[in-house]
């Protein structure tokens, strides 16, 4: 199968308006939407919409939810102006664990038929159980996959809407390493790396990252309250989720 099993680490780093750096161990799913079923079959510990050890939900991605995930992207590539016929599509994402996931952020890695990372969708996910979709075009045809987007999904309460991301992506026999470095004012604000290896996916070596990685999920959302509560001590401006004002896109 060319889906697999990544492990490595998730990097934080806050550069206003202080300094502040996480780091954790974390693993990943990376399944060729192709071969969804062929997984399942093959994996007495993953299950497709129903329930077992670990479980993929097609409706836990997407902003209006599908019961069919590899049409439901197509469909959203196709209404972001894309052709993907013949394309290869990787979701990298954490699925659930004894029913339970929390994604930050998923990945759909988009190749054309040459192979080439022409597509990434980010899926981001907050903790008020919103999620959004960011469509990104590669701005060059030759090395890593870079794309910027500005910032439209509130996510951090001590970050507000006027910012911008820049994306790298490095998909290669090496592993996977992911990039994000957001901005505002034209000031670095926040960067955040993921460096992953490749993994075989099979019971055996998910049963490892699970002893491992217990619990993922649980650990995810608990860990971004731990984070939240250290900003809130150390004096960082808390911003309640709302509206945005009106011309301006900000939450305040």
């Amino acid at each position: 199968m060319r889906s697999h099993l990544l492990e490595g680490t998730v990097r934080h780093r806050r550069a206003r308006p202080f300094t502040y750096e996480l780091e954790h161990d974390v693993y990943y799913f990376a399944l060729d939407l192709a071969e969804l079923d062929e997984v399942t079959r093959r994996l007495r510990l993953v299950s497709r919409n129903r329930p077992n050890v670990v479980s993929f939900r097609d409706t836990d991605h997407l902003a209006a939810p599908v019961a069919d995930l590899p049409a439901g992207i197509l469909d959203h590539l196709r209404s972001e102006g894309h052709d993907p016929q013949g394309w290869a599509i990787t979701l990298v994402t954490s699925l659930r664990v004894l029913g339970y996931a929390f994604n930050p952020a998923s990945f759909f890695l988009c190749c054309d038929e040459r192979g080439t990372l022409r597509v990434v969708v980010v899926e981001v996910h907050n903790t008020y159980g919103e999620r959004h979709q960011y469509t990104l075009q590669r701005t060059g045809e030759d090395g890593p996959f870079v794309a910027s987007m500005d910032k439209a999904f509130f996510v951090s309460p001590f970050i507000d809407m006027d910012a911008r991301y820049t994306v790298h992506v490095r998909d290669d026999a090496a592993g996977l390493r992911i990039a994000i470095a957001e901005r505002q004012g034209g000031a670095p604000l926040l960067s955040t790396s993921l460096v992953l290896r490749r993994v075989r996916l099979t019971d055996r070596n998910l049963l490892r990252m699970l002893l491992r990685h217990p619990l993922a999920g649980h650990k995810t959302i608990a860990m971004i309250h731990w984070h939240a509560l250290r900003l809130w001590l150390r004096g960082a401006r808390f911003l309640h989720h709302g509206a945005p004002e009106p011309g301006t896109g900000v939450v305040r």
